[in-house]
């Protein structure tokens, strides 16, 4: 078993969007005081707006995924900012309950 100190419970928030909404997310996000997040750029897959293909160059419509972690009170206010905003961004979230472990300064 892992000690606490190693350990911190987090909440894990998966966002995946229309990558031409990035900008706004990004926006909102910088709102709600996100200090740290991975954005992965030109993510393909099926959805509600269809299949997504990365590599197809004719109708190039590729999703971005962001992923962040953050304390339970943050993610709650990262959500109320965000659930208005998501049909717009044609896209969706998940929130998960996660454990950081520490080493660097979190970012949350």
């Amino acid at each position: 078993m892992l000690e606490k100190e190693i350990l911190k419970p987090m909440k894990r928030i998966e966002i995946v969007i229309d990558e031409n909404s990035l900008d706004d997310l990004l926006k909102l996000l910088r709102d709600a005081n996100v200090r740290g997040y991975t954005v992965i750029k030109k993510a393909g897959g099926l959805g509600s707006t269809g299949e997504r293909n990365p590599d197809d160059y004719a109708l190039e419509l590729p999703n971005a995924i962001m992923v962040l972690a953050c304390e339970e009170s943050q993610a709650a206010k990262i959500i109320s900012i965000l659930h208005p905003n998501l049909k717009n961004f044609g896209g969706m979230c998940l929130v998960t309950d996660c454990q950081w472990v520490m080493g660097p300064a979190v970012s949350y």
